[in-house]
């Protein structure tokens, strides 16, 4: 009787548990001159409304692959990387690719998703680096997504000017960015300037280079925080 009520509190308590992410490697996606553009599809039971686009800064490779039966991939440090699980929680699902600012090469991952969830929501969300790639494709693909969020954005940001664009914008930048090339002023002139939405995070710890993915640059110890604000203006109404 002991063994079958410890069975049921395990079942229980296993029931209990939030579901973890899990990642595959999807193989679909291919452009309109037939090349395959592989990504890390993570997602958890449910029924996605969005789904996010996530490109890595820095070289901006995440290579995704298969080895010996086991998926394996770069960037995996990367703030946007290592977060993609806490995108993924069943009204999302992230897709982890390497940064492009190639629209064919984007365009075949949306086509892949509407493929498999329909007209679902879609967003490019880039960091640092892949900003660049964000900036170059909000021409290109405006109206093919829902929008675009830039975080730890290059300073090129400060003229970027989204507006009389279909997809929305958003800036996000920590206050305490040491970056040289990210400056949290050059999101904020963006969004003084051309209205631009715009999350500014503060806390975390920062470590290392001022450019890395575990400095303030990377929103190091914050990152649940600053996933779960940009889920929030993407959901807003």
């Amino acid at each position: 009787m002991r063994g079958l009520l410890c069975g049921v509190l395990l079942l229980l308590a296993c029931a209990a548990q939030p579901a973890l992410a899990g990642d595959e490697l999807v193989t679909s996606a291919r452009t309109a001159g037939g090349e395959t553009i592989p990504y890390i599809l993570t997602s958890k039971p449910g029924t996605p409304a969005y789904a996010v686009i996530l490109m890595p800064g820095g070289k901006g490779s995440v290579s995704p692959r298969m080895v010996d039966g086991r998926l394996v991939f770069s960037g995996g440090g990367n703030f946007l990387i290592r977060s993609r699980e806490l995108f993924a929680d069943g009204r999302f699902v992230a897709v982890s690719t390497d940064a492009t600012s190639t629209p064919d090469r984007m365009l075949a991952i949306i086509r892949d998703l509407q493929a498999r969830y329909g007209q679902i929501a879609i967003y490019i969300i880039g960091t640092s680096r892949s900003t660049e790639a964000t900036m170059a494709l909000a021409k290109p693909l405006d109206g093919w997504v829902a929008g675009f969020v830039h975080t730890s954005s290059m300073s090129g940001i400060a003229g970027f000017d989204p507006r009389g664009l279909k997809s929305r914008h958003l800036i996000v930048l920590h206050v305490r960015d040491a970056c040289r090339v990210t400056s949290p002023s050059a999101g904020a002139a963006s969004h003084s300037k051309y209205g631009t939405e715009l999350i500014e995070m503060s806390g975390g710890t920062s470590t290392g280079d001022d450019c890395e993915a575990y400095a303030h640059h990377g929103y190091n110890g914050i990152e649940q925080a600053t996933v779960d604000r940009i889920k929030a203006w993407i959901a807003k109404p």
